[in-house]
């Protein structure tokens, strides 16, 4: 299963390389939605680092007034 899996994803990956390659619509597609996952993934990476940061504020208080 798993390695059809990894079978697919590659096949799929130069299908796309190809096809973008060949494709400037696809080409500036493909840079656009790249650039909004960027973004979108960054934009989690910053709510998760915040969280982290306050637990550990909250943590570092807990034991300060133990």
């Amino acid at each position: 299963m798993e390695k059809m899996f990894c079978l697919g994803l590659m096949f799929g990956a130069v299908g796309g390389a190809l096809l973008v390659a060949n494709s400037y619509k696809a080409r500036s597609l493909v840079k656009k939605s790249q650039a909004e996952v960027m973004e979108k993934v960054n934009e989690m990476m910053d709510e998760k680092l915040k969280q982290e940061c306050g637990e550990a504020s909250t943590e570092k208080k807990q034991k300060k007034s133990s």
